[in-house]
């Protein structure tokens, strides 16, 4: 696992200034194009998971790339949150402060049957907002949210007290900056 940790933290590229001034950008495109570098990160998702798991929620967008490839690898479904407007049959909505304004997410109101045990996936863990949005969209489903991983998390943030406000007691991340 070391070595695909840090192949996987090699593939992940600082690009200084974006999207404004002071700030690092960490790009994980380049982790993307690699087959052998995006199927380590796949593997280590799976490998973190507190099986069985029945199904593998991905938020937009980039959490997609990851949480798909991750349920097909552990044989579960998989649910997308969305922006608003991007889901067709009713939804619960959940709203959360980003660090200039708002944002909201969506899922529909049955993607997952009550009980099931459900692994969130997103690329990055940054202020946490996302995640513990997710959550709480998880909550109104009454859903067992089992564990949550990501790629990345960008520690100096500090995400994780979001999780813990959310209740989110077991979290994995490949690589932490």
């Amino acid at each position: 696992m070391t070595d695909n940790r840090e192949l996987i933290s090699s593939l992940i590229t600082d690009v200084p200034d974006f999207p404004k001034p002071g700030v690092v950008f960490k790009d994980i495109t380049p982790l993307l194009a690699s087959p052998e570098g995006f199927q380590a990160a796949v593997d280590a998702i799976v490998e973190a998971a507190p099986g069985p798991i029945d199904v593998v929620v991905g938020m937009e967008a980039r959490g997609f790339i990851f949480a798909a490839p991750v349920a097909v690898a552990l044989g579960a479904g998989f649910v997308p949150v969305r922006k608003p407007g991007k889901l067709p049959r009713p939804v619960f909505e959940e709203a959360f402060a980003l660090e200039y304004g708002t944002e909201t997410l969506t899922m529909h109101r049955d993607a997952i049957k009550p009980g099931a045990r459900v692994l969130v996936v997103d690329d990055v863990l940054a202020t946490g907002g996302t995640i513990g949005a997710t959550a709480k969209l998880l909550k109104k489903l009454d859903v067992n949210l089992v564990h949550v991983a990501v790629v990345m998390e960008l520690s100096f943030l500090d995400g994780r007290r979001v999780l813990d406000e959310a209740g989110i007691d077991s979290f994995s991340a490949i690589t932490t900056v």
